[in-house]
């Protein structure tokens, strides 16, 4: 799994690519994920579109990471989730959790 940071508007994009799975990359995913929320940036938006594969390992970073964001008053929302980790969230009703978007300038805005 690989990820890459930017900024728009005040919200922090991560992009995530490749398997979401347990692991050194997931666990540097996490450590990331808790350092923006550290450094007071509470709106967080994580595009999955180029995530193919999920397991419980994802799902629990995810779950955590969201926990972390809203303790603290923010939010952390999901971009082009696609068909295989979509069905995941379903089969285990986190899709009525968190807030999934198909573009991204509607989930930026979704933040104000």
């Amino acid at each position: 799994m690989k990820f890459d940071l930017r900024e728009k508007n005040g919200v922090v994009i991560i992009t995530i690519e490749g398997k979401m799975v347990g692991g050194p990359d997931a666990t540097l995913l996490s450590e990331k994920l808790h350092e923006y929320i550290e450094s007071q940036t509470n709106s967080m938006l994580l595009d999955m579109a180029k995530v193919d594969w999920m397991n419980s390992s994802g799902l629990g970073i995810l779950i955590g990471g969201l926990s972390t964001v809203r303790s603290r008053g923010g939010n952390l929302k999901l971009l082009h989730v696609g068909k295989k980790p979509r069905e995941l969230f379903a089969i285990t009703k986190l899709d009525r959790i968190f807030e999934m978007h198909d573009e991204e300038d509607t989930a930026i805005a979704s933040f104000a």
